[in-house]
């Protein structure tokens, strides 16, 4: 960890109370940046305010739900408000989708996943894009997943949300590099993390189609391994890289 990495930086993370999120808040607040994290659940980022303070660190926690533009115009604006700029973006919130395949996805099941893990990213982007065309600077980073790659990992709407990361990404890097600004994605494996009822099964048919793929997982990251990675594609060192897809998977998608 280079405790000086991101020094004097301002980093905007979303799914702050959780995971990915909260780890990710808490390193790059370690290696000097000035963090501002949201999350829609108030009682997890009361967990990250303490494991902040535990720490020695500081961030600054908002309340908001990415899906919500109001709410992602309030988040941002706050950010430029306290620290006049903005260089990282981090977009770590996600759900999944209870295992459902096609033939029994439901509409709301479809619309909350595709807006959290997609829709709500978007709006991220379109917000600061302008913030970061202005500095002629800026990192990007996207969580995608194994199930960006492949279609074995998780039910239909996941899938489809986690490979429109992807693409995100790839249009965001090509379009603003001649800016100064640069989006990539991080594809974890299995986390220890939070994610919660939306990973509890409802289709025993679409698991039981699922379950040769999720045989083949062999390690369960820590959510700060994959911090690491977001952290190291955000910073200067990774100035040539753009537009890359990063899998954090220990080995998985190898096989």
């Amino acid at each position: 960890m280079d405790l000086s990495r991101h020094a004097g930086r301002v980093a905007l993370v979303t799914g702050a109370g959780s995971g990915i999120g909260r780890a990710t808040t808490l390193r790059l607040a370690r290696e000097g940046a000035l963090v501002v994290g949201c999350d829609v659940d108030a009682d997890g980022l009361a967990t990250t305010t303490a494991d902040l303070a535990d720490a020695g660190l500081e961030a600054t926690l908002l309340e908001g739900d990415i899906t919500s533009q109001p709410d992602v115009d309030r988040v941002v604006d706050e950010t430029i408000g306290r620290h006049g700029r903005v260089d990282v973006l981090a977009n770590v919130a996600g759900i999944n989708d209870w295992f459902l395949p096609a033939h029994e996805v439901d509409d709301d099941t479809w619309a909350r996943v595709i807006a959290v893990n997609i829709t709500g990213p978007l709006m991220l982007c379109r917000k600061v894009l302008p913030f970061m065309r202005d500095q002629q600077s800026g990192a990007i980073v996207n969580v995608g997943s194994v199930s960006s790659l492949g279609g074995g990992g998780s039910g239909v709407a996941y899938t489809t949300s986690k490979h429109a990361v992807i693409g995100l990404t790839r249009s965001i890097a090509w379009t603003y590099q001649e800016e100064g600004i640069r989006c990539c994605a991080v594809c974890p494996g299995a986390v220890a993390t939070g994610i919660g009822s939306t990973s509890v099964p409802r289709s025993e048919w679409g698991l039981d189609r699922l379950r040769p793929v999720l045989a083949l997982r062999r390690t369960i990251a820590d959510p700060d391994e994959i911090a690491g990675v977001i952290s190291w594609l955000a910073s200067d060192e990774a100035t040539n890289v753009n537009g890359a897809i990063v899998s954090s998977d220990g080995g998985w998608g190898a096989a």
